[in-house]
């Protein structure tokens, strides 16, 4: 992967619909190398889909709250079922394993807090195997971004 490789991932980080004209332009290239470079991203896997950045306030999913998860035990039955649990629930919208004091890490958006207290109880806690839970309520999103520093 080369300079212009990155200058087209970077400029298609910021805008994916560009028409491939446009990308060329701001890339400095002619539109035909531009077109197969992409493509030549996309068949490797580098770019991996293109997606529509939803606004959550503006879809009532205005609260975003943190989970940390400890799993009764870390035996592969327990932590698959855990992440085959998590798969299946729409507001999760990001899981990590960890490796420090928690097992897992939730990002969970919701309505507001009352949806989220009927969340946990219906579906969080229902989840066989898990030990305890501690939610994270930020009060301000400082940064948040899907740009990778290319």
């Amino acid at each position: 992967m080369d300079k212009i490789d990155r200058r087209i991932l970077q400029t298609l980080q910021q805008d994916g619909k560009l028409a491939n004209n446009e990308l060329a332009q701001r890339v400095g290239l002619s539109a035909s190398p531009c077109l197969r470079r992409v493509k030549q991203l996309e068949d490797a896997g580098i770019i991996e889909k293109y997606v529509a950045l939803v606004n959550p306030q503006k879809v009532n999913l205005g609260l975003t709250v943190f989970a940390r998860i400890w799993l009764k035990g870390q035996d592969a039955k327990t932590v698959n079922h855990f992440i085959d649990s998590v798969r299946e629930i729409p507001e999760i919208v990001e899981c990590q394993l960890m490796a420090g004091d928690c097992d897992f890490f939730l990002r969970i958006v919701v309505s507001d807090l009352d949806a989220y207290r009927k969340f946990q109880i219906q579906h969080l806690n229902k989840i066989t195997g898990i030990q305890n839970v501690k939610t994270e309520i930020p009060l301000q999103s400082i940064k948040q971004t899907t740009e990778l520093p290319l």
